[in-house]
């Protein structure tokens, strides 16, 4: 026989695919989520089967007992197997002759009905409740008095100290036949593998088979069901005991109707319904004197079955099984043996075993609650996908060590929304930086090839200056070549423009950053700006928060050609048309910002990404060398700062214009 230590239950973790319906399903709650897992714990467990039911991936696996049955076939002692009232639900496809036939076959020497127990424990049941003033508990289910015994064991005390039909048949069939009987439990109850293995109960039942179990190990041995020979139980025959296994059965077989009038008699099943009954009954919201509960909707549902019918109509397959037996037996031999048992012990005492965890206080509560983003109570949604009713029961199963702030749907959510959102920003992050280091890298290339194209050019145009400028001096008289001789100076200074704008471009200086009034600079450009602004552009000049703290480190001098630069370009735009030249300053805490926007013809979309390239103009051929903004670029990169531009160019889509804008920080040692 197995022993207790081993659990009824556990997981097989590779199946496990995280959908708490079987912490959901678990009245006891005895299942722990734990990295992601469900485990189901061995000590907290009732072994009521509902995790096995409910899990769609089969990942739960009930405690095997068909190896220890085939060692049971070894021995020499009789062998005898006993079978629970709920088969014909399950074996409705087999004849009940050809399913003892077939036990026969597979070595038991007895066959026998724990109906016949399930008459001995409804007798003893009457009894009790018949003759003294006292309340109980029906112990016919051991997935209710494990619940009782783990989490109510206050009520332990009610329990009926009466066997279970199992036990009272096994009991029977030792005084009746053999006390060496190695007897086997067939039946639909996981919970009845528990109930067997406690040491309250030792012995009396050597190993306990499911129904899936018992198809299993026939398929095994290789038998057939038809081919096996027919044949009748062996006496002693259950009579009214054989409807045990439906609601309400054990009160039927004891006589001991449930009088909604009188209140005496309660019953309950299911695993939401019997938690209730025994909260009621615990504070003593009911008059009842006996409650008969079941863990399951009546046995017929048991957590060990294979068979998927309907539930009324595995009803009706053992209600007709029973009306049939129940005329067929010979009532005058079940009574004799009745008789014969009037004296079998069927007590039993009930040990507690209490799994309860206390309660945390609020304040407790309140701080996992917020963990999880319930701050306020209307956070708390109650949903159940996490598999406990509240937030609350949540939250508790958690400072248990049972749960997992994860299993919260809606933090989850929220959690995996914010994981998205960095993603994105890092991912734009990384893609800026890209960016700028392939354009760092296009501009370095860029300034190597300018530096060396500048210093090769410079000396040639000295030359061709210097010596037109003396042709010049001594062709005064000669109007057509002195107009020539100027053209010829007036490209070669020209191209000395653009040679000095190379090696400005080109070269490596380092930004010398000092202390700079950023409002007062400003002031001083914009007097600058307004003495040669065209007629037909309007100035518009917006500071903001700039006056409390106006100072960052700035090299001032190509500060001012950034702007000067992003100005001219503005005028330039609008040059034709006129428009409006706003500059705007703003101060942060920790950087400035400046805007220069203008409201003329735009940048095409397609350009927006070349406009830092050295020699990339929109300008008209000889209006602009393309090194303006390469330069601008590199200064404010220089400052550790950022400059990004928009425009529009199509009116259909709004205003044209163009807006720079610039990020520096405050601090030199900072990066923006």
């Amino acid at each position: 026989m197995n022993t207790e230590a081993e659990p009824l239950v556990r997981t097989i973790k590779d199946k496990c695919r995280i959908c708490y319906t079987c912490v959901r399903e678990c009245p006891a709650k005895a299942i722990k989520i734990s990295d992601g897992q469900a485990e189901v714990i061995h000590e907290r467990c009732i072994g009521c089967g509902n995790c096995v039911q409910v899990c769609s991936q089969n990942a739960k696996v009930v405690l095997d007992g068909k190896e220890s049955v085939r060692k049971i076939f070894k021995s020499e002692d009789k062998k005898a197997a006993i079978i629970a009232p709920s088969f014909p639900a399950e074996f409705s496809d087999i004849p009940s002759k050809k399913l003892v036939g077939t036990l026969r076959k597979m070595g038991f020497d007895f066959v026998n009905e724990v109906g016949f127990g399930a008459d001995l424990v409804a007798l003893e049941m009457r009894k009790l409740f018949t003759e003294t003033d006292n309340k109980f508990i029906s112990t016919a289910c051991p997935a209710i008095f494990g619940y009782i015994k783990k989490y109510r064991p206050e009520l332990v005390q009610y329990l009926a100290p009466v066997v279970s039909p199992m036990v009272a048949t096994a009991r029977a069939l030792r005084q009746l036949f053999n006390q060496n009987m190695n007897i086997v439990f067939i039946g639909p109850c996981i919970a009845k593998k528990g109930e067997a293995y406690t040491d309250e109960i030792e012995g009396e039942i050597n190993e306990v088979l499911t129904f899936k179990e018992l198809r299993e190990l026939v398929d095994q041995m290789d038998l057939d069901w038809e081919d096996c020979e027919a044949s009748d139980f062996d006496p002693p025959y259950g009579n009214k005991g054989n409807i045990f296994p439906i609601k309400r059965g054990m009160l039927e077989t004891a006589d001991l109707p449930e009088n909604l009038m009188s209140r005496d008699i309660v019953s309950a099943n299911g695993r939401e319904n019997f938690k209730e009954a025994l909260e009621e009954f615990g504070e003593g919201d009911m008059n009842a004197r006996l409650l008969e509960l079941l863990c399951c909707e009546g046995c017929i549902m048991g957590a060990g079955m294979t068979s998927s019918d309907p539930m009324y109509r595995k009803r009706t397959y053992v209600s007709k099984y029973a009306e049939q037996h129940c005329r067929e037996i010979d009532q005058g031999e079940w009574r004799e043996y009745m008789g014969r048992l009037r004296d079998l012990d069927l007590s039993r005492e009930f040990s507690t075993d209490d799994q309860r965890v206390s309660i945390p206080d609020r304040k407790e509560i309140e701080k996992i609650l917020q963990d999880i983003g319930k701050e306020k109570p209307e956070d708390e949604l109650n949903c159940g996908a996490c598999g406990y009713p509240t937030c609350v029961d949540h939250a508790i199963a958690i400072h248990k060590g049972l749960a997992e702030p994860e299993m919260c749907l809606p933090f989850a959510i929220e959690k995996l929304n914010k994981t998205i959102e960095d993603l994105r920003i890092s991912d734009e992050k990384l893609d800026n930086t890209r960016k700028a280091l392939v354009q760092a890298e296009k501009m370095a290339s860029m300034g190597q090839l300018a530096a060396g194209i500048a210093h090769e050019l410079n000396n040639p145009l000295g030359t061709v200056i210097m010596f037109s400028n003396l042709l010049k001096e001594e062709m005064n008289e000669k109007q057509n070549d002195l107009e020539d001789l100027e053209m010829i100076v007036n490209e070669a200074k020209r191209c000395k423009t653009i040679v000095s704008g190379l090696l400005d471009f080109a070269r490596k200086n380092k930004v010398d950053r000092e202390k700079v009034n950023v409002s007062q600079m400003l002031d001083n450009f914009i007097k600058t700006i307004k003495v040669d602004l065209p007629d037909n552009i309007e100035l518009e000049v917006e500071t903001k928060n700039l006056e409390e703290n106006p100072m960052a480190y700035l090299d001032h001098d190509q500060f001012i050609q950034v702007l000067s630069n992003l100005v001219n370009n503005s005028i330039n735009a609008m040059e034709e048309e006129g428009g409006t030249l706003a500059i705007i300053a703003r101060g942060k805490a920790d950087h400035v910002i400046f805007k220069v926007e203008d409201t003329g013809a735009g940048i095409p979309e397609k350009h927006l990404s070349k406009i830092f390239e050295p020699f990339f103009t929109t300008k008209k051929r000889g209006k602009g060398t393309g090194l303006g903004l390469s330069v601008i670029y590199g200064i404010i990169k220089m400052h550790n700062g950022d400059i990004t531009v928009d425009s529009n160019d199509d009116p259909e889509k709004g205003p044209t214009g163009t807006k720079f804008t610039i990020k520096i920080p405050r601090d030199k040692t900072v990066k923006s």
